[in-house]
């Protein structure tokens, strides 16, 4: 085996050595942070079932006609506006609606 170069058996080099460490590091930093998120994604889960649903806050209440001085339609009007924003129910507003008709 002239001209062939004489390596060590069984040892890696310096580059092998650092190759490694490396590969063991990147699979330890993955683990790792798989292990965080699906921890995580478990502490919000129980979380979330501990805590009651928000309860959201009533629905204002309209003023009878004769207390504001408004007439009805421009107290509908209102609802309406305030149903079209999301701040009152479909339900919500046919109750309003029935006070101020008076049925």
């Amino acid at each position: 085996m002239i001209g062939r170069p004489v390596a060590r058996a069984g040892r890696r080099g310096l580059i092998g050595t650092a190759a490694r460490t490396a590969v063991v590091a990147g699979t330890a930093t993955a683990v790792s942070g798989r292990v965080a998120a699906r921890q995580q994604q478990r502490a919000t889960g129980q979380m979330a079932e501990q805590q009651p649903p928000a309860a959201q806050p009533p629905a204002p209440e309209p003023a009878p006609a004769a207390s504001t001085g408004d007439s009805i339609a421009d107290q509908l009007e209102r609802l309406g506006a305030l149903q079209t924003q999301g701040l009152i129910t479909a339900e919500e507003f046919a109750a309003a609606k029935q006070r101020l008709l008076g049925l």
